[in-house]
Order: C-alpha cells, then sequence, then structure tokens
C-alpha cells in the first residue's frame, strides 16, 4: 500500500504525477507555466486527464541561472497553497533538495517531497518525517544539484541505484518518515548516461523487487532522445514506450509532461496484465 495525503494505491495500481514548472526556463516548456494563470490551468487539465499527483518545482535540474532558497520558495510557497485551496483532494508534491523549500511548502499544504537529486541535503527528510508528509528517494551518481555528469562509470549501475535508494528509504523511515509513504526513484539521466538510463530501465523489476514504490521520472529526457535520436519535442513516443516497459515491470508512480497519453498506455499495460478489466467489452458479446 502507498498512502500520500489523503488517497491510498493498491500494489498494481499506476499513479500519474504531472509536471508543473514554475521556472521560467525549463527545458520542456520554456516557461509556458512560469506565471500563476497558466501554471493553474495546467493544474486542471492535469487532474481532468488523470493525475493524481500535481509535481511542482521551482528550479530546473539543469545547468543556469542561480536560483536561491529564498527565490526557490518565493516560485513555489504561494502557488502550493493556492493548488491546496483550490484543490484539496489532489496530491502536492514539491520537486526539491532543500530542507527549507521543504519546509516551507510543507506549512502550506505539500503531501509529498520529491528529492531529485540524491539526499543531497540530508535535513530534507527530516522535514519530511516532522511534517509527515511523503518522501522520493532518488539515485543521482553523487552528482551535485544542477550538474550533468562527466564520464560517470559505474561497475553495476543497478547495483549502485539500490545500494542508494534503499539506503535513503530506510534513513527516511529512520528519522520519521511513514514507510508507506517513501518511494524509491532510479533518477534516469541524473549522474548516468544514456546507457546507464536504459540499464536501469531494462533492470527496473530489481528496484520493484525491494518492495518499496517506484518512481520513474522518464519524460522527453535525453537519454529517450539520445536513443531516438529526436530533439525535445520529438521525444512522447520514446517516452511512451519506456513508460510501457516500466509499467510492465511494475512501477507505480510516473512523473510525466503528457498526462492524458501517460494514462491511456498504464490503463493498457494494466488490462494485459490483468490488473484492470476493458473499460468496454462487447466484442463477440453482441
Amino acid at each position: 500500500m502507498l498512502r500520500l495525503g489523503r488517497r491510498e494505491f493498491e500494489v498494481h495500481e499506476p499513479v500519474i504525477m504531472a509536471i508543473v514548472n514554475r521556472t521560467p526556463d525549463s527545458f520542456y516548456d520554456q516557461g509556458a507555466t512560469f506565471r500563476d494563470e497558466p501554471a493553474l490551468a495546467r493544474v486542471e487539465q492535469a487532474v481532468s486527464e488523470g493525475a493524481a499527483i500535481i509535481d511542482i518545482g521551482g528550479v530546473k535540474a539543469g545547468p543556469g541561472e542561480e536560483v536561491t532558497a529564498e527565490e526557490e520558495a518565493r516560485r513555489t510557497v504561494g502557488f502550493v497553497a493556492e493548488v491546496r485551496r483550490r484543490f484539496p483532494d489532489v496530491i502536492i508534491s514539491v520537486d526539491t533538495w532543500r530542507h527549507e523549500v521543504g519546509e516551507a511548502v510543507c506549512e502550506v499544504g505539500a503531501d509529498l517531497l520529491n528529492d531529485a537529486w540524491g539526499g543531497v541535503d540530508p535535513r530534507l527528510a527530516e522535514v519530511a518525517g516532522r511534517y509527515g508528509v511523503g518522501l522520493v528517494c532518488t539515485h543521482a551518481g553523487e552528482t551535485q544539484p544542477r550538474t550533468r555528469p562527466h564520464r560517470i562509470a559505474y561497475d553495476d549501475v543497478m547495483a549502485d541505484i539500490l545500494r542508494v535508494t534503499v539506503g535513503l528509504a530506510e534513513r527516511a523511515v529512520a528519522v520519521g518518515v511513514a514507510r508507506e509513504s517513501v518511494l524509491i526513484d532510479p533518477g534516469h539521466d541524473f549522474g548516468k548516461n544514456t546507457r546507464h538510463s536504459l540499464e536501469a530501465t531494462r533492470r527496473l523489476g530489481e528496484m520493484v523487487d525491494t518492495g518499496w514504490p517506484v518512481l520513474v521520472s522518464l519524460s522527453n529526457k535525453d537519454f529517450v532522445g539520445e536513443t531516438l535520436d529526436r530533439p525535445v519535442k520529438e521525444r512522447v513516443v520514446g517516452t511512451l514506450a519506456t513508460t510501457a516497459v516500466s509499467a510492465w515491470l511494475g512501477a507505480q508512480v510516473y512523473r510525466v509532461h503528457e498526462v492524458a497519453e501517460t494514462r491511456q498506455v498504464l490503463d493498457m499495460v494494466a488490462s494485459i496484465a490483468g490488473h484492470r478489466p476493458p473499460a468496454v467489452a462487447r466484442r463477440g458479446l453482441a
């Protein structure tokens, strides 16, 4: 059982986390949801299309202009409060590695802290424990926030992913985070080259076998682009293919830009796996 906010999800119940970037320079939408009204419209659309979680980020993952903790909080805290007011039942996640920002967003209603940088600030887990919210524990290859890997190497990339994410998850529980509210994430592209991310996908079942719910953040990432030699705006098909494989292997939460398309992929895989009945079953019966 995965428990986030007011919601509980069964083991085979796929969950969509919709991305809402509160940044002027995001790699995918170049700041389309930096202003409040477009961002709130994005939340409304994502919820209507089947997203259970809204993931709000105030700093883009890649290199760029410095964003202080104060500026990150300015971009996210008030917005979290407004989303909480307008959508009381949605699960609000905030993509941050800083404990100061984590504390500020928890004060106004965040349900989940999405730490994409592998516990670089160990106090973030303590904030999650103190406020009774969930935590995403990610493998980032010990890279520093907003840096790109350079000639990074692993003897066994999945062994390292398991060592780091399971270790972070166990520490989170030790500092007060509820076990059923902790997720692990292989961290596609983070501290990895394209071959590493492909191997992490191929071996995702090893993460699922740990018993921790697995979150994957695949949407339009560089490993998809390099694999197919496609620019950012032409990576949807590759992303959905990777989503289908990840779903078949047992990942539970999917951080995405394209909510409606992802919902169809997850529903189809769930039905093939026998976890979901067809929405309509008339063929051969009429």
